[in-house]
């Protein structure tokens, strides 16, 4: 009986060599750590050496709204995401890791607002934000002058108050 187990130069008998090869790649993923990670560097310190004056100003000011907004402390994650909170997640191939739960990143092109669970509950928020384009869960914006700070609020509210209904969190 031929159950096309071989793995050799046989084009038959290929395709369980590849289910293998997929099952190793995803066992060795769900293993992976997530590349961005809380570090030591000081929020402000990094605010402080951004070049562009308006991005400098509009990320000192989202220092301090951030933690009004979220009630957490600014960390920050890899080399430039500044973020709040941390929510543990899982996935059905069994990846897990840890990620900020809201957070910004003052880049050179724009500011980037991470929403972590997206926009699917928020359609009518944005379209009374202002100028702006999104992702799947990042929100880009050229500066803050651009978009109502009040509604920027909403969003962020909900999708902490998402991430805290669905996830186990770590907040501080």
């Amino acid at each position: 009986m031929d159950r096309g187990l071989f793995c050799g130069r046989s084009t038959e008998r290929v395709w369980p060599c590849k289910i293998a090869l997929w099952v190793l790649w995803d066992r060795d993923m769900a293993k992976s750590e997530n590349k961005t990670q809380v570090t030591d560097i000081a929020p402000a310190d990094y605010v402080a050496a951004i070049e562009h004056k308006t991005r400098r100003a509009d990320a000192e000011q989202l220092l301090e709204w951030f933690p009004r907004v979220t009630g957490m402390t600014a960390k920050m994650w890899g080399p430039s995401l500044i973020g709040y909170g941390q929510y543990h997640y899982k996935y059905d191939s069994g990846r897990e890791g840890d990620m900020l739960i809201t957070g910004f990143s003052p880049r050179k092109a724009n500011l980037v607002f991470y929403i972590m669970p997206g926009y699917q509950d928020v359609s009518g928020k944005l379209e009374r934000l202002g100028k702006h384009k999104i992702g799947k869960s990042c929100l880009y914006v050229n500066k803050l002058a651009d978009i109502d700070m009040d509604v920027l609020e909403e969003i962020v509210r909900f999708g902490v108050d998402y991430i805290r209904k669905t996830y186990e969190t770590i907040e501080d």
